[in-house]
């Protein structure tokens, strides 16, 4: 049986989907075509994703294509909970509610794999990791995050990996506009309804500078914020430089930033050391996929009181000083507000469908690895979303194709 919070509520995430649904027109396309062609009859795709309302667009794609779908939350803060009870309206088995225990978020984890999905979806690799360990192995599954894929990869290399995994993360179309788009405008989105602060002015401080930390340092900037990057990686740290960010390490970014951000993928990045160091009404936040990214766990050893000050706010006191944590250290974009817009993650989850297409119909053929999204999607979901927007693009000629295929001298 599903576990949600409360099927009254369908009627609230009918509505929300709809809206969402708007957004989403390359998905709304690979719908339609699933639909006429049902490519994974026979199917059972058991998903860990964020429970959202563009997640129900790609759940409720699979369905068109005929697969049986189960679902999970990847995260115990993100769970839209009407959105669970019209999923469940619609046939589809959730195991999820925001705010679930760590206990049972990973009971509903074993619950999808019960089913024993043919395919998976995940987000984090929690869902990848427990059917390793519950020895139910599917002929493949997709990963959707960065922090995923690094666990993934790590698997393959230590030759623990079972089954063919599809890293979507890297997907052109994905991290180059969820991450960087979705990620940035999302994240800002959960610290402002979190704590209704004027970013303008302030000393913002962005830990990581992949495509999330370039798209968090990119909104924060266009709210006025004085943007500060820590980086570990000397490239990337020079790239922050010639975009015109302040580079420095997080000891010293400690004593002036007013907002903090982590956006890694690595443990302990905001440590108990630099929280001491930092002013009072230092605001921390992440948005990384696990809450290991800011010792919140030491902070509460140490604070002589704290207390939830508003929803999503706890107030630290330590050192004669308040420092407010948002959503408790987990994706403040995500418990604090609704995660990336619809618009971004049509593309993302547009491979998702596509690749659990791919997968169902030729998984048996691959090895245990981590791989790349097929080239084919990737181009086709950019060529979906540019028709979809309405968008022509130029084409080569044959003298122009002729031409760079040559190898002798140009003239």
């Amino acid at each position: 049986m599903p576990d949600i919070k409360d099927m009254k509520l369908r009627d609230e995430g009918e509505r929300r989907v709809e809206w969402a649904s708007r957004n989403m027109p390359v998905l709304k396309l690979i719908r339609e075509e699933f639909e006429r062609t049902k490519p994974l009859r026979g199917a059972r795709v058991g998903c860990c994703l964020h429970v959202t309302t563009e997640t129900a667009n790609l759940v409720l794609t699979l369905k068109a294509g005929g697969a049986e779908v189960f679902l999970c939350a990847s995260n115990p803060l993100s769970t839209q909970d009407d959105v669970a009870a019209f999923l469940v309206s619609q046939g589809i088995d959730v195991y999820a509610k925001k705010g679930e225990s760590n206990e049972e978020y990973y009971q509903h984890i074993e619950e999808v794999l019960s089913k024993n999905p043919t395919v998976t979806v995940d987000d984090g690799a929690d869902l990848t990791a427990t059917a390793h360990k519950k020895s139910v192995l599917p002929i493949g599954g997709t990963e959707e995050t960065t922090t995923g894929v690094i666990r993934l990869r790590s698997m393959e290399k230590s030759g623990v990996l079972k089954f063919p995994v599809i890293a979507v993360n890297d997907a052109q179309t994905k991290h180059l506009f969820d991450n960087r788009y979705g990620t940035g405008q999302s994240t800002i989105d959960g610290i402002l309804r979190a704590t209704n602060i004027l970013l303008a002015g302030k000393k913002f401080v962005v830990a990581g500078y992949g495509m999330c930390g370039k798209g968090v340092a990119m909104r924060a900037r266009g709210m006025g914020a004085h943007v500060i990057v820590v980086e570990v990686d000397p490239i990337k740290a020079l790239e922050a430089v010639m975009d015109g960010y302040e580079v420095m390490d997080m000891d010293s970014a400690a004593r002036v930033g007013d907002v903090f951000v982590t956006v890694t993928g690595n443990k302990s990045v905001i440590r108990l050391e630099h929280i001491r160091k930092m002013k009072d009404g230092a605001i921390l936040a992440n948005s990384g996929h696990f809450d290991v990214e800011i010792e919140i766990a030491n902070l509460k050893s140490v604070a002589k009181s704290s207390r939830r000050i508003r929803p999503f706010v706890d107030e630290y006191e330590i050192d004669g000083k308040r420092i407010y944590v948002l959503a408790e250290g987990r994706l403040v974009n995500l418990a604090a507000a609704e995660g990336h817009p619809a618009a971004v993650m049509d593309m993302s989850f547009a491979n998702q469908a596509l690749c659990v297409k791919y997968l169902f119909e030729r998984g048996k053929e691959l090895e245990k690895k981590v791989y790349r999204v097929p080239e084919e999607i990737d181009r086709k979901v950019a060529e979906l979303k540019l028709f979809s927007m309405g968008v022509k693009i130029e084409k080569l000629t044959d003298e122009q194709i002729r031409y760079l295929e040559s190898w002798e001298e140009g003239t």
